[in-house]
């Protein structure tokens, strides 16, 4: 079966920074495109970044453009997002996803979802 499972949530302060690691398994990982994307409560799930399978291309929200990195290891079927400047409007549950093929910011082209870590960034 095809996993996604997320860690490195967590209650950071603002201005500080989180890792969040997502690890694959049950599929082809090296040619697929990846993405995070964040749902905070009353509001709709929103893209955050994307990578593409060669790990050469990038999309990143507007709002966190800047303060988070996306990046991928094929060896180790993980992709990853460095968050630093953290603020408190980056509170959300965040989500790894899978699509095949192009990298994507919609949330609609992405197949396979991980069950989601929770960032509460703190005032």
């Amino acid at each position: 079966q095809v996993q996604l499972v997320e860690s490195g949530g967590g209650l950071v302060q603002a201005g500080g920074s989180l890792r969040l690691s997502c690890v694959a398994s049950g599929l082809t990982f090296s040619i697929r495109a990846l993405g995070w994307f964040r749902q905070a409560p009353g509001k709709d799930r929103e893209f955050v970044a994307a990578l593409s399978g060669s790990g050469l291309s990038t999309r990143y929200a507007d709002s966190v453009k800047g303060r988070f990195t996306i990046s991928r290891d094929n060896a180790k079927n993980t992709v990853s997002l460095q968050m630093n400047s953290l603020k408190p409007e980056d509170t959300a549950v965040y989500y790894c996803a899978a699509v095949r093929g192009a990298i994507a910011t919609n949330k609609y082209e992405y197949r396979y979802w991980g069950q989601g870590t929770q960032v509460t960034v703190s005032s």
